[in-house]
């Protein structure tokens, strides 16, 4: 009898660590469920999940819980054999061994454990349709790289360890190989790193546990760029193919077809995620048809080699780190990597041209999430050696990106770094110096504009660009408007635009008509209304929000100008509902700004303080100030900082002045500027954003708090309660708390946090977001915030 034997299982060498909420949730299924499969990338911890799960379930199965270990079988006519032996069936008869395996488990309650089955899938799917219909009493629990699909199976993909579990798994495995490893809270963020550049694979932690005998952890971190010659020297009782990370991944990728072989390789040279359109393009061709792309990406993401995530409801995909090394050393073997570079430069720069060409349109913010979302493949593109010319073409072609998407600093830098390439006199050269000309305007860097203007317009006249000589004039009226000489930029405006309808170019003609609305309202002049209002029907009628919101912002001032202060109020509101969704930091800015002017001459000096706070912050992402945009403006500012001192005091000026800056994204900055203000200048119920912090001596959490288990949060004051006492939280730490709050119980990834705290796109290192997560829940409690399967983290409730 079977029974009597009770199964087959191994005796653990080593604790189980983690995975807590994963074993819970096996166990639930074994209860409900015949079949379930254990699916995830090698090294995920697959096999020892099941088998330890397994071995707290013993007592449900009378008949045995019994291991059949795949990995050495290479036949697949030899599975039903080899799970025969396992479960010491006796070899009687001249039955076929599936046949007798059926008939021997067929009144028997047991639990089988079929593992690694993704070398031979067909076989393992025969043998569990088979055994299950001959036996309803079994149970099934297999692990695989790829799921068995046969019905009735529940499908549970394993995910790397987030990163609590992952630190102490490294902690317990170091002190098992060095009894005198120690690391405290200090170390803390060290362990983080390390376990975040092995991408939470417990195989990956477990290799480089062996390391720390005669490497710290620092020096083991440095040393990973070559991880796969690293992490070597696994137990010698492990699969084979379990004895090195290189093992692992060998053994994943020789599994898969030549065609996914080939496609795994070129994925790599997406930095970070990916589009499917993406992959269609740069990856299609020599060997994969474009037709095959998502097809093959499907069977990926089914191996767990592809991972999948959501980013502005689209859906994309990325590679882990250890994955994509593994790939970039196949694809340079393979001599296409050049070529590869060149497809992925050629898609990135396409898309840049489409988003430059269609700007003056619908979907303008949605153009810019797209390009915010390729980011790192943006960065990656620019990197690429060879002909400069593309290269400039991309950087110019970005400017929608560098100015209004928030990465105007990034946008210098790549002006700079491309343009010192070459100084080759080409069209494309001309054109990035034209579009780096407003990237430094921007940023009140009139002298370097000046500089490269000189260059575009020297390049355009030896090239006999006619184009190229417009843009340099018309830009020149731009820096003649910063410095206060309005009516020589509304000559070059007029010259400008009259010139690009002559060439042809009606959406030039169009931006130069937008800026001529703007300088006729910042120099009163009394065309002003008839231009604006030309920009704003057509802006309206075609979708188009940017431009419409400048012009609002323009004729703001205007009426501030003429001392009513209600339409200037009311044109700065439209203005800032129509910016939802972009990031251009500098515009906000300065429509923050005007507000804050009418809200101190409205009588409410508090609000006008926090929204000068909110300016500030957006000037310092934007690395300007409101001088760039002219003297008028700089002395309109300080005439209304100091007014704000005089009617509130300098200590209460500078803290509202801080509550204001702790508006630290353009999304909430906008949200809280278009809250109704009372007289008093607080905010009325309902608003979307706080307005005012508790007063000195302010004791425990007043009305209208927010309550997390022991912790308490009150969104009026931005206070933050445990156990009823304050806890003291830094602006960035503030932040994150206040992204968990709008969202709980709502998993909110690295990449998500990064962009909405930081206001910067992913760059392939989220390293910052776990850093700070881990000092936030020292403070509020390492239960309530939950690291989710190694993507992100959510607040519980």
């Amino acid at each position: 009898m079977i029974a009597a034997e009770q199964g087959n299982l191994p005796a653990p060498f080593t604790g189980f660590v983690g995975r807590h909420r994963e074993f819970d949730e096996i166990r639930r299924l074994l209860d409900t469920r015949r079949l379930v499969t254990l699916t995830g990338m090698g090294g995920v911890g697959k096999t020892r999940l099941a088998l330890e799960v397994s071995a707290t379930v013993r007592t449900a199965f009378p008949d045995g819980v019994w291991l059949v270990d795949l990995a050495p079988v290479s036949g697949p006519s030899a599975v039903a054999a080899v799970a025969s032996s396992a479960l010491r069936v006796p070899d009687l008869g001249a039955l076929p061994a599936l046949d007798r395996l059926a008939g021997y488990l067929a009144e028997r309650r047991a639990l089988l454990v079929l593992d690694n089955c993704e070398h031979l899938i067909d076989s393992c799917a025969e043998l569990a349709t088979t055994l299950l219909a001959a036996a309803p009493e079994l149970r099934i629990l297999a692990t695989s790289r790829h799921t068995l699909d046969v019905r009735g199976e529940q499908v549970f993909a394993l995910t790397p360890l987030p990163e609590d579990e992952a630190v102490e798994l490294l902690r317990d495995r170091a002190t098992a190989v060095r009894p005198d490893f120690r690391a405290d809270e200090a170390d803390r963020p060290g362990l983080a790193r390390l376990c975040a550049d092995l991408d939470g694979l417990p195989l990956a932690i477990e290799l480089a546990a062996s390391r720390l005998r005669t490497l710290t952890v620092g020096q083991l971190t440095d040393r990973l760029e070559n991880r796969f010659a690293l992490l070597t020297g696994g137990s010698r009782t492990g699969p084979a193919h379990h004895r090195t990370l290189r093992g692992v991944i060998d053994w994943s990728h020789e599994l898969c077809t030549p065609a996914e072989r080939l496609l795994w390789d070129r994925l790599t040279v997406f930095a970070g995620g990916f589009s499917l359109e993406a992959a269609e393009v740069v990856c299609s061709g020599d060997g994969i048809a474009e037709a095959e792309v998502l097809d093959l990406l499907d069977r990926l993401v089914a191996q767990s080699v592809v991972l999948t995530y959501e980013r502005d409801g689209l859906p994309r995909y990325r590679l882990l780190s250890t994955i994509r090394e593994y790939g970039r050393e196949r694809l340079a073997e393979s001599g296409e990597q050049d070529e590869l570079r060149c497809r992925h430069r050629d898609f990135f720069l396409a898309l840049a041209r489409d988003v430059d060409r269609t700007w003056y349109g619908p979907g303008q913010a949605e153009k810019l999430a797209r390009l915010r979302a390729e980011h790192t493949n943006l960065l990656a593109a620019l990197d690429h050696d060879g002909d400069p010319r593309p290269r400039f073409a991309l950087v110019a072609a970005l400017c929608w990106h560098w100015c209004t998407g928030g990465f105007l600093s990034e946008g210098r830098r790549q002006f700079e770094r491309a343009l010192a390439t070459s100084a080759e006199p080409s069209h494309e050269r001309a054109r990035a110096l034209l579009s780096a000309v407003w990237v430094a305007q921007t940023q009140g860097d009139l002298a370097t504009a000046d500089r490269w203007l000189d260059e575009a317009d020297a390049l355009g006249a030896s090239l006999d660009d006619p184009w190229v000589r417009n843009q340099a004039s018309g830009l020149r009226g731009v820096s003649a408007h910063y410095r206060g000489r309005p009516d020589e930029s509304i000559c070059r405006y007029e010259r400008a635009r009259t010139t690009a309808t002559a060439l042809g170019d009606e959406r030039e003609a169009a931006s130069w008509l937008l800026a001529l609305a703007g300088v006729q309202a910042y120099a009163d002049d009394p065309r002003a209304a008839e231009t604006g209002g030309r920009v704003i029907t057509a802006a309206e009628a075609s979708g188009e929000r940017w431009g419409r919101a400048q012009v609002q912002m323009a004729l703001g001032h205007h009426a501030w100008d003429r001392g009513d202060r209600e339409r200037t109020e009311a044109l700065v509101r439209a203005a800032l509902e129509n910016m939802r969704g972009f990031h251009d930091h500098a515009m906000l800015a300065r429509m923050l700004e005007l507000l804050a002017w009418a809200a101190a001459a409205g009588g409410t000096p508090e609000r006008a303080a926090r929204l000068l706070g909110a300016a500030d912050a957006r000037w310092r992402d934007a690395g300007s100030s409101i001088a760039a945009f002219g003297p008028q403006l700089a002395e309109q500012h300080a005439r209304c900082e100091r007014a704000l001192i005089d009617a509130l005091g300098e200590a209460p000026y500078a803290k509202a002045f801080a509550e204001g800056g702790a508006h630290s994204t353009p999304c909430q900055a906008v949200g809280f500027a278009l809250t109704t203000a009372g007289t008093d200048g607080s905010t009325e119920p309902g608003a979307d954003a706080p307005t005012a912090l508790a007063e000195p001596g302010h004791q425990g959490p007043g009305p209208g708090t927010l309550r997390f288990g022991d912790v308490v949060y009150c969104p009026a004051s931005l206070e933050v309660y445990r156990d009823e006492q304050r806890v003291h939280l830094t602006t960035t730490e503030l932040k994150l708390w206040r992204e968990f709050v709008a969202s709980p119980g709502r998993v909110l990834t690295r990449e998500v946090l990064l962009e909405r705290v930081w206001d910067i796109a992913w760059a392939g290192d989220t390293h910052v977001v776990d850093v700070q997560v881990m000092r936030l829940r020292t403070k509020v409690g390492r239960e309530r915030i939950e690291t989710v399967r190694g993507f992100g983290y959510k607040l519980r409730g």
